[in-house]
């Protein structure tokens, strides 16, 4: 178990989440557990240790956000809700701070679920408030996640002008108006990570011999040998791998399966 420059990068923090995920895996291996391993969906360690896999790096590999694919759900403040159960189960995070982390995902999905089912009470003190001559039926009959959906809203400009907001948490307040402003982008990612998940579950046998398939380029051919990756969804991820190369993939693999030779599960 090894990481850090001398696997490309540059920077101190890449070469730590190599240095923590190298000494997870290490103890997992000396317990007899399956390693840990993040995909791009989950984290930009994820993402980092994919790239220096996949990708034909030849510069120092540094860590941007535009290398993700994923990075409107890979955001600093739902670090947490992401990766603590995974650190909880690896014994990395202690049960005080894993049942504050509960607490601050049920407070987040019940505040989401009241904002979707209730609507503003109207009154004349209000209307005063929000500047409204009249009362806008297109406003008083939504609810009020759709109304925080405008962007001229915030979920503390609500706090302010309804009656009925009561969150005090800042760490909820900006998790629940995130997930209610971006609510269609984010469930579009999650599809997306749905396509991705499959392909990743679409293993590649490590004696798989891609020199016995016909119609690879050179090029192709050489950076599978190099790379051996691990499941179709990381093959396509290599620099240069063309889509006619992976559906190639696909279907040599599915031959491979059907005589007998069964790739295993990742």
């Amino acid at each position: 178990y090894h990481a850090g420059q001398i696997n490309g990068t540059s920077g101190y923090e890449e070469a730590a989440a190599q240095g923590v995920m190298a000494g997870i895996n290490a103890v997992l291996k000396i317990r007899g557990l399956e390693p840990l391993i993040l995909d791009r969906s989950q984290a930009y360690i994820g993402v980092l240790i994919d790239d220096l896999i996949t990708k034909d790096t030849r510069e120092p590999y540094r860590m941007f956000t535009s290398r993700a694919e994923y990075r409107l759900l890979l955001r600093h403040g739902n670090a947490d809700l992401r990766l603590m159960d995974i650190g909880h189960q690896v014994g990395l995070v202690s049960q005080h701070n894993y049942d504050r982390l509960l607490k601050k995902r049920e407070g987040i999905a019940s505040e989401i679920g009241r904002l979707s089912k209730t609507r503003p009470r109207i009154t004349d003190e209000i209307c005063a408030r929000l500047n409204w001559v009249t009362i806008d039926d297109r406003y008083s009959s939504q609810t009020f996640a759709q109304l925080l959906k405008r962007q001229e809203y915030s979920y503390r400009d609500l706090l302010m002008k309804f009656d009925g907001l009561s969150i005090e948490d800042d760490e909820i307040i900006d998790e629940v108006e995130l997930e209610i402003k971006y609510e269609g982008y984010i469930r579009r990612q999650l599809q997306q990570i749905g396509q991705f998940k499959r392909l990743e579950l679409k293993a590649i046998p490590l004696a798989f011999d891609y020199g016995a398939i016909q119609g690879f380029s050179r090029e192709v051919l050489e950076k599978f040998s190099r790379v051996r990756p691990a499941t179709i969804g990381q093959a396509s991820r290599i620099a240069g791998v063309t889509p006619a190369a992976i559906s190639l993939l696909i279907v040599a693999i599915e031959k491979f399966k059907r005589q007998g030779q069964q790739p295993a599960e990742v």
